[in-house]
């Protein structure tokens, strides 16, 4: 190509692409507004586990293709206490938004289920990493960045004035990527201040602290021990404090009998004593979460720190999607997936059984001699495709050459959250959600990226350390070479550079990756590789070519209309089309630039492309029909096919050698060209041998199936179908449930799921207490709105230890007073116009018996309504009617609350007891403790005895 011929190459194309990027912004505003109810569609996987509540089951959700986890509790098995704990967790996690806690995206209520959706950890927890090691001690780095993002996390919800109460091993969550995620929140509590202090006996025994055991206030510095316990925990593979029983364990937690001491042959001074700091006896003496992150053996690398968190998270943080109406709609839809493949001897698909349940494929490639499969749980498989047992050359990454049959998990990418798989001739890349890249395989051609420095075989997972600082978006292999997308939009190929197909303006081979330059103003939505070509697709729908145009398979050739044909004469209908044997830089298909072209699949001859109206289109060779035109004749052009498709949308599509395999929006999957050797899935005896090739697109798979995934190579078609079981829609979010940040609206069927109150005694009401319904009907969980913490029923609604003071008591009569202030009854708004309608009559000279009330401010009986005359009169006939229904309804209401508060009383009488009993066995656990030989030469009757008469410990003989 002449300077003159590349500057108008390269002046067209960008032309071509110049109002793309407002093509673009336009369109993705329209689609922003577009629909009135927007639904988020879930697909369950499998349960993940059991707890106090009920199940947590993993989902995927379609709309953006990530994994979530609902928990699923059923409110009919739980108590008044336990459903407070659930709804607390959920109004906790809407406060919090930190990079090592877990991330609450929405509830949902179906009938009495309630549902919560969080996000997943893929890496189980850290009581299960421990235990992983086997008594291997965690290396001083792997410590340091453990208790970096516990503290962190730690940091950020003390701020937030919440005190965690149940922090241990089991409730630390671990991403693959050894992200850690703290939840489980059902027993937080909010406190007002720092200098806050709780008394409720809650957490887990090996965790609790000092002052929890004695029963005496706690706060903050509560969860600095747990911290300080796990932290012992990673250092020594033990728990810190352990017993046969629970009193056993409270009177080593006391006297700080830890189980061993941490090893300082392998750990620094500084871990080490930042470690007995936080198990300090005194709790004034631990230090705070942030003094914590500011110890010298954290501060020296907290920047460092800081920026691996935020990169690992920012793979695996999903944002809660928008939803354009308040209440999101929940699709949630079961589906069977099941994992496919055929060709090369194998006439029928073959059903793959090891890809059910939490191992359901995600995403499939076919290889020349080997399929890949990502699962929903991103961990990758690999199997060969060849007969005979033919060696492998490291293309399967299992670190042998052996030509396995069967889907193996790929162990060297264990921890490592596969996004994307892509398989050339006989070497495989694949992409992390850390937008990571790693390759084994054949080096041959360089097609693994590292300039042959690992040898011609890479039989195991190699990272591309080229793209630690080009954060990769997708990857796509060719036969013999690559090409990767960045997510800044930069593209990169490398491989055999034969016919141009690097786009690098050369033929060269490149065993390192290489920028591709592409035109200004083109922005590249995705890479697409054939054999021996390349195809780029734009954001706008063009498609860019480098590469062999064999049979046009490109579309590069270029119609010439108006020549003379064979016979000298001028034949102005005629369109010769003039042939581009190959091109080595990136050139506009123009073909297709009438279409906005949203897929593209090029096989070994021919192409086939998908455009935004779902419309297939083919071109290329078509000796065994496989461009799907009724016939075998030569096309060169572009080839629109209706027919079969008629009104249908293509979703799907791939081409491999000679044959075409498509699947259509209404889950009908169609194959058509070259049927030898098994490529269109159907045996010889039904008409589709190695004699037959259908020039016209048929069914196969005779029940309907939807195609999520899609791929062919050679002979070879691997295929995902699923079919849908059930459905069942959410509509809202908010039947009976209200969270103070705005998360639902309150119902006329509405349950007792209204958060515990602060028990400190005279604090201001908590921050993160639940909204209540403010519907007129009594019962425990319709509560005064501006009730206060000082209230018995408010510190009563916790079934657990909580001393109050006795002046509290004071502060709640038996019976209320018959004025009530605003502060102690519901807001009646109905009744404060009453009373400025009172106001207003009074100063017209109007008796406020006129009115039809005595005393609009008590709960005395309502004066006979005298008649009133004219337009006036009617209007105050009214408002004394209206007025002797609110105070009817206000008696109601003050006869129920006096029910509960004597109610609550008893059961505060009987905690009070409870209290006593453990009281004492605390006490007398202390004495056994320090005198245990004295206790037990007491005559008969020494022994502690509760104020049942039992005797506890040591009594007589």
């Amino acid at each position: 190509m002449s300077l003159e011929d590349y500057e108008r190459h390269y002046g067209s194309l960008n032309s071509d692409f110049g109002s793309e990027s407002a093509d673009s912004d336009r369109r993705a505003a329209s689609g922003a507004f577009s629909g009135e109810e927007e639904k988020l569609h879930y697909i369950p996987i499998r349960i993940l586990g059991r707890g106090a509540f009920g199940e947590a089951t993993l989902y995927r959700r379609t709309e953006d293709n990530s994994l979530v986890v609902w928990k699923e509790v059923d409110l009919n098995c739980l108590s008044d206490k336990e459903r407070r704990d659930v709804m607390n967790e959920i109004s906790i996690l809407s406060i919090l938004q930190h990079n090592n806690i877990i991330a609450y995206f929405n509830h949902f209520m179906d009938k009495n289920t309630l549902l919560i959706e969080l996000e997943y950890c893929n890496g189980g927890n850290l009581y299960d990493k421990i235990n992983q090691q086997k008594g291997k001690l965690f290396t001083e780095e792997i410590v340091i960045w453990y208790l970096y993002q516990i503290a962190s996390a730690v940091a950020h919800i003390h701020k937030a004035g919440v005190l965690h109460r149940d922090i241990k091993t089991l409730n630390i969550f671990l991403t693959k990527t050894n992200l850690i995620k703290l939840g489980d929140y059902g027993l937080a509590k909010k406190l007002d201040s720092q200098f806050s202090m709780a008394e409720t006996c809650v957490g887990t025994p090996y965790y609790m602290s000092p002052e929890l055991c004695q029963g005496v206030k706690y706060n903050f510095k509560s969860d600095i021990w747990a911290m300080g316990c796990v932290l012992f925990e990673l250092l020594t593979l033990t728990r810190t404090f352990d017993a046969t029983n629970p009193l056993n364990l409270c009177v080593k937690i006391v006297q700080g009998n830890w189980t061993m001491e941490v090893n300082s042959d392998v750990y620094s001074s500084e871990l080490i004593k930042l470690v007995y700091e936080c198990l300090d006896q005194d709790p004034e003496k631990r230090p705070t979460a942030d003094q914590i992150l500011d110890q010298p053996v954290i501060s020296c690398r907290r920047q460092e720190l800081e920026e691996k968190v935020a990169l690992l998270n920012s793979a695996n943080k999903k944002p809660r999607l928008s939803t354009v109406t308040e209440s999101p709609v929940a699709v949630v839809t079961t589906r069977s997936r099941e994992v496919y493949f055929w060709g090369g001897g194998k006439f029928t698909p073959q059903k793959l059984d090891a890809f059910k349940g939490g191992s359901s494929a995600q995403h499939v490639c076919s290889g020349e001699t080997h399929f890949a499969v990502v699962t929903v749980e991103k961990e990758l498989y690999t199997w060969a495709s060849v007969q005979g047992g033919a060696k492998m050359v490291g293309q399967l990454g299992h670190g042998d050459q052996a030509s396995y049959r069967q889907p193996r998990k790929v162990e060297r990418l264990q921890g490592k959250a596969i996004r994307q798989v892509a398989c050339g001739a006989d070497f495989t890349a694949c992409v992390t959600d850390e937008d990571q890249m790693y390759m084994f395989g054949s080096d041959y051609y360089g097609c693994i990226g590292v300039d042959n420095e690992l040898g011609m075989e890479v039989l195991e997972p190699v990272l591309l350390d080229f793209f630690q600082e080009r954060p990769v978006k997708q990857v796509c292999c060719g036969d013999n070479h690559v090409v990767v997308l960045t997510q800044d939009r930069n593209v990169f190929s490398w491989g055999c550079g034969e016919h141009g197909r690097l786009g690098l303006d050369s033929e060269d081979d490149f065993a390192f990756p290489m920028q591709v330059d592409v035109p200004k103003g083109a922005s590249i939505a995705s890479v697409h590789c054939g054999c021996d070509g390349t195809f780029l697709l734009t954001e706008s729908g063009k498609v860019l070519a480098c590469g062999n145009n064999e049979f046009n398979k490109l579309g590069l050739n270029q119609g010439i209309s108006g020549i003379m044909n064979h016979s000298g004469e001028m034949d102005g209908s005629a369109e010769v089309y003039q042939g581009v044997p190959y091109t080595t830089s990136l050139t506009l298909v123009k073909l297709l630039a009438r279409y906005k072209i949203r897929a593209i699949a090029p096989g070994k001859t021919h192409t086939a492309a998908i455009d935004e109206r779902g419309r297939l289109l083919t071109f290329g060779c078509n000796k065994y029909g496989q461009l799907g035109v009724k016939d075998f004749k030569k096309h060169t052009g572009v080839n629109l096919l209706v027919g079969p498709f008629g009104g249908k949308v293509v979703t799907k599509v791939s081409c491999g050698d000679g044959f075409t395999i498509a699947a259509t929006e209404d889950n009908q999957i169609f194959a058509w060209g070259n049927a030898g050797n098994g490529r269109l899935g159907m045996p010889a005896d039904k008409g589709f041998g190695a004699e037959v090739c259908p020039a016209l697109p048929r069914p196969i798979f005779g029940s309907l199936h939807h195609v999520p995934d899609l791929s062919c190579r050679g002979w070879h078609t691997i295929l995902i179908v699923e079919k849908v079981l059930n459905s069942k829609t959410i509509r809202s979010n908010s039947s009976g449930l209200s969270i103070g940040s705005g998360l639902g609206q309150g119902s006329s069927s509405t349950v007792d799921l209204d958060m515990e109150q602060d028990s400190e005694i005279g604090s201001s009401p908590v921050d993160l207490d639940m909204e209540q319904a403010r519907g007129r009907g009594g019962g425990r969980g319709q509560r005064h709105r501006g009730a206060r913490a000082r209230d018995p029923h408010d510190e009563l609604q916790d079934a657990e230890f909580i001393p109050m003071p006795d002046s509290s008591q004071d502060s709640m009569p038996a019976t209320l007073p018959p004025s009530y202030s605003e502060s102690a009854t519901l807001p009646y708004e109905e009744l404060q116009e009453l009373k400025a309608a009172a106001a207003a009559a009074a100063e017209k000279g109007l008796s406020t018996a006129r009115v039809g009330c005595e005393r609009l401010n008590g709960v005395e009986e309502a004066a006979p309504c005298k008649k009133g005359s004219g337009q006036q009169g009617a209007l105050l006939d009214h408002a004394c009617c209206t007025a002797s229904s609110e105070l009817t309804q206000l008696r109601e209401i003050v006869s129920r609350q006096e029910e509960m508060i004597k109610a609550l009383q008893k059961q505060f009488s009987d905690q009070l007891k409870e209290n006593e009993k453990l009281w004492r066995a605390i006490e007398n656990l202390t004495l056994n403790g320090a005198g245990a030989e004295t206790n037990n030469n007491m005559p008969g009757g020494g022994g502690a005895a509760d104020r049942d008469g039992n005797n506890a410990t040591g009594a007589s003989q």
